[in-house]
């Protein structure tokens, strides 16, 4: 899968959430890039065997207050190379990036990976 085709389901994924979630979602962009540096990985401190398949970076939703404005728009990054890297077919590709997308709004939303983990276990498909 080249670059093209996997932004292009990035920005299907994206565009296919529910309208109730996109309309709150604000100064948001959602780039891809083909691996993480070295540097970002090691910052988070993701060793060697770690991946890194999405990324927020931003103000969460739960930390803006009155003085949020008149700031640079929210970052969703999406790792092509360790998202294909997980294996599978064109339709195991488009779920996982379905699942990052979700996972990285999720942050701009506030909420944590240990809350998001414990979400998914209860949901009703899991």
């Amino acid at each position: 899968m080249d670059i093209r085709e996997f932004e292009e389901l990035a920005y299907d994924a994206f565009e296919g959430l529910p309208d109730w979630f996109k309309e709150k979602l604000e100064n948001v962009d959602l780039v891809v890039e083909e691996e993480p540096s070295p540097e970002l990985l090691r910052d988070m401190g993701i060793g060697r065997r770690g991946t890194l398949l999405g990324l927020y970076q931003g103000i969460p939703l739960t930390r803006r207050g009155f003085y949020y404005g008149n700031v640079l728009p929210d970052k969703i990054t999406l790792y092509m190379g360790p998202i294909l890297r997980q294996g599978g077919g064109r339709d195991e590709v488009e779920a996982r990036i379905r699942e990052v997308v979700v996972h990285e709004v999720g942050h701009y939303f506030g909420l944590s990976d240990a809350r998001m983990r414990e979400l998914e276990r209860e949901a009703p498909n899991h």
